[in-house]
C-alpha cells in the first residue's frame, strides 16, 4: 500500500496513502497530521486517481500551485519536515507477522471496496474487487466467490490468484466443501484436500487439484449470501487459523457490503424491467394491456386517420381526454391545434358563445368579438368533453355545425366555414337520454358514427399495477423522492379497490403516496388504502354514516373537488357538501378521525 515516512528531528512516523485526496499539514484535522510549529495548518495534498500519485502544493502569495507526479521511492520536503513516498511495503522481513497488521490490511481493503460500492455501477467489478482483496490478504492462489441464485451454487466471479491460470469456472457449481459451509454457516480449512478423509473427493478438489483449501460463509442479518472460497495447489498448509480469521472478519463486513451492492443491482435491473413493461403496454400517451384498452388501441388505429366523428364514453377519470389526444395525435391533422372544450364546467348561458362564438354587443358583457372553440380548431381537432350537458336549444346549432362544418358567432347573421374534426366524449347513456328526449337523435347519430368505450379503472386488472408504477417514476423524478417500489401489501391493495375515480383517482394516491412516503417501498397506508377489519359490528347507524362520508369523498375526487358539480351528481343541496367539508375539517383540527 501507498505510504509516507516523515521524518524531522529524531521522529520518524509512517501514514498509510488510501483515499483519492490525502492532506498533509500541522491542523489535528489533516489526514496526514505532523505535529511540527513550522509547517502550515494544511501545507500540501496527495491525490489519488488513475493509478497515479500526485503531490499538490497549494499557492503561496508569491508562488503559483505545484502538481508533481510521485514515484516511488520519491523525497520532498515541507517546510522543516522530510517525507518520502513509497508505492509499495518492502518485503518482509520476519517470519512471523505482525497479526494486528493484517487486520488493518484487511480493514483498509473493506473501505476501499466500500468506496467502489458507491462509485462502481457494474456488480461484477464489485465482486471481483471483493474476491480480488481476499486472495492478496491470503496468499491464495485461485479463490471463487460462490452465490445462492435460486437454491443453486452459481460461481460469479473467480480470481487466478498468483498463478494466472484460468479455470474458466463461471456457472453453476456443486461441490461438498460449499454445501457444508453454507449448510453449517460455518468456515473451513482443509490441510492436505487431496487425502482429507471427507473432502478429497470433492469436485472442486480434484478438478482444480488443490492441496489447501479455506472457505467461509457470506451471511448478511442472519441469511446466508453465499461463500468465499480459495485455495492453492501447490501448498499442504497453506492457510491457518490466522488467515481464517482475517478472512472471516473481511467476509463477515464484506457480505452487509456486498448485499447492499447486490441490492441495488436489483432495483435497476426490475427498474429497467419495469420501463421495457411500459413500453410494451403503451400505446402513444395510454397505458394497457388489458383486452378492453387493446380494443381501444385497434379502435384508434384504423379511425385516427380519416376524419370522421367519434363518440368517446367512459367513467369519469377514465382517460377519455387521452384517447382523443391519441386520436389527434395520429392523424393527418396533428399539426393543426387540439381544442378542448368541457360543456359541464361553463355556464349554460354562456355555452353558444364559448361554442360559436360572438360579435361585440351580442349581449351585456360583450364588450369585444371573439372566437368560439369551433374557430380556434381550424385545421385541427375540437374535443367536446361532457356533451350531454349542452343545453337542448343548442342542439340544433350545433348539429348544423358539425354537418355542414358552417358556425355563426352570437349577434351574427353570416355563417364562416371550418375545417375541422369532431371528437365528443361523455360519462352518460346519451342513448338513454334520447329515448327520454334529453337529447336529439340525428345529433347522437352525427356524433356516433364510431363509438370508443374506455373501461372502467376496476375491469383492468394488472394494468392498475403498471399504470401505478407509471406514476410512481413519475413523481418520484418530479418530487425528487428515492422511492423504487410499492410493498406487496400495497399492490394488493391497488388490487382489490373499486377506483370510483378510475385512472385521475389512481394519479392522485400516487401523488400522494410518493410525497408522503418515508422509505424506499411504497405502503398501503402511503396510499390511504387500508385494508378494512370485517371482524368488528359497528351500528347498522354508523355504518350508513361511514358510507356516505366515503361516497360524499369518492365523488368530490372524482371531480376534482367540485362542490357544485358533485352536489348536483349526488342530487344534493350543495350546501350538504359544504357542511360535509366542514366537519371533515374541525374533525382534523381536533385530532378526529372520519372515514
Amino acid at each position: 500500500m501507498a505510504h509516507l515516512e516523515v521524518k524531522f528531528g529524531t521522529v520518524s512516523q509512517r501514514f498509510d496513502i488510501y483515499k483519492r485526496l490525502t492532506s498533509i499539514g500541522s491542523d489535528k484535522r489533516a489526514d496526514v497530521s505532523i505535529a511540527h510549529e513550522g509547517l502550515f495548518g494544511i501545507a500540501a495534498y496527495i491525490s489519488h486517481s488513475n493509478e497515479q500519485f500526485n503531490l499538490i502544493i497549494p499557492a503561496e502569495r508569491k508562488s503559483p500551485q505545484r502538481n508533481v507526479l510521485l514515484h516511488d521511492g520519491d523525497h520532498f520536503s515541507l517546510g522543516p519536515v522530510h517525507l518520502t513516498f513509497w508505492l509499495e511495503d518492502p518485503l518482509p522481513t520476519t517470519i512471523n507477522p505482525d497479526p494486528h497488521q493484517g487486520h488493518v490490511l484487511a480493514y483498509r481493503r473493506l473501505l476501499d471496496f466500500s468506496q467502489r460500492i458507491a462509485e462502481e455501477k457494474d456488480i461484477e467489478a464489485l465482486l471481483k474487487t471483493l474476491l480480488k482483496g481476499i486472495t492478496e490478504l491470503t496468499g491464495a492462489e485461485h479463490g471463487f466467490l460462490v452465490l445462492i441464485e435460486e437454491g443453486a451454487f452459481s460461481v460469479k466471479v473467480q480470481e487466478c490468484g498468483q498463478s494466472g491460470e484460468d479455470f474458466n469456472h463461471i456457472g453453476t457449481m456443486s461441490d461438498s466443501i460449499v454445501k457444508k459451509v453454507i449448510e453449517t454457516k460455518e468456515a473451513i480449512i482443509v490441510n492436505d484436500a487431496l487425502n482429507h478423509h471427507e473432502f478429497s473427493t470433492s469436485v472442486s478438489v480434484i478438478n482444480f487439484r488443490l492441496s489447501s483449501v479455506m472457505c467461509v460463509p457470506l451471511i448478511y442479518q442472519g441469511s446466508i449470501l453465499g461463500a468465499i472460497y480459495v485455495g492453492n495447489n501447490s501448498l499442504v498448509n497453506a492457510f491457518d487459523n490466522d488467515k481464517l480469521e482475517l478472512m472471516t472478519i473481511y467476509s463477515s463486513q464484506a457480505a452487509m457490503l456486498l448485499q447492499n451492492a447486490l441490492y441495488i443491482n436489483a432495483l435497476k435491473k426490475r427498474t429497467k424491467n419495469l420501463a421495457e413493461s411500459l413500453e410494451l403496454t403503451k400505446f402513444g400517451g395510454l397505458i394497457g394491456s388489458c383486452p378492453g384498452m387493446q380494443q381501444v388501441f385497434s379502435q384508434v388505429e384504423k379511425v385516427a386517420q380519416t376524419d370522421i366523428s367519434v363518440l368517446i364514453t367512459g367513467e369519469t377519470g377514465t382517460g377519455k381526454e387521452l384517447v382523443a389526444r391519441e386520436l389527434h395525435n395520429r392523424s393527418h391533422r396533428n399539426a393543426g391545434p387540439f381544442v378542448i372544450i368541457n360543456c359541464g364546467a361553463i355556464p349554460k348561458n354562456l355555452l353558444e358563445s364559448e361554442l360559436f362564438g360572438h360579435v361585440r354587443g351580442a349581449f351585456s358583457g360583450a364588450t369585444h368579438s371573439r372566437v368560439g372553440k369551433f374557430q380556434s380548431a381550424n385545421n385541427g381537432t375540437l374535443f367536446i368533453d361532457e356533451i350531454s350537458e349542452v343545453p337542448i336549444h343548442l342542439h340544433l346549432k350545433l348539429l348544423t355545425a358539425l354537418k355542414d362544418l358552417v358556425v355563426t358567432k352570437v349577434g351574427e347573421n353570416k355563417s364562416e366555414s371550418v375545417n375541422i374534426r369532431v371528437i365528443a366524449a361523455t360519462n352518460r347513456n346519451l342513448s338513454s337520454m334520447v329515448q327520454q328526449g334529453e337529447f336529439r337523435e340525428d345529433l347522437y347519430d352525427c356524433l356516433n358514427v364510431v363509438h370508443i368505450a374506455v373501461p372502467p379503472l376496476k375491469e383492468r386488472g394488472n394494468d392498475v399495477l403498471v399504470i401505478a408504477n407509471f406514476f410512481l417514476q413519475k413523481f418520484a423524478k418530479i418530487y425528487g423522492k428515492n422511492v423504487v417500489g410499492l410493498l406487496e401489501e400495497a399492490q394488493n391493495a391497488l388490487l382489490n379497490y373499486h377506483w370510483p375515480g378510475n385512472v385521475r383517482q389512481l394519479e392522485n394516491r400516487m401523488r400522494r403516496a410518493i410525497i408522503m412516503c418515508d422509505h424506499e417501498r411504497i405502503s398501503a397506508k402511503d396510499l390511504d388504502l387500508m385494508v378494512e377489519s370485517t371482524t368488528r359490528i359497528v351500528h347498522l347507524s354508523d355504518a350508513l354514516e361511514r358510507y356516505r362520508i366515503r361516497y360524499i369523498d369518492e365523488s368530490l375526487e372524482r371531480n376534482a373537488g367540485n362542490r357544485t358539480k358533485t352536489a348536483s351528481e349526488l342530487g344534493v343541496d350543495p350546501r350538504t357538501i359544504f357542511r360535509h367539508l366542514e366537519s371533515k375539517r374541525k374533525a382534523s383540527e381536533e385530532g378526529g378521525i372520519i372515514n
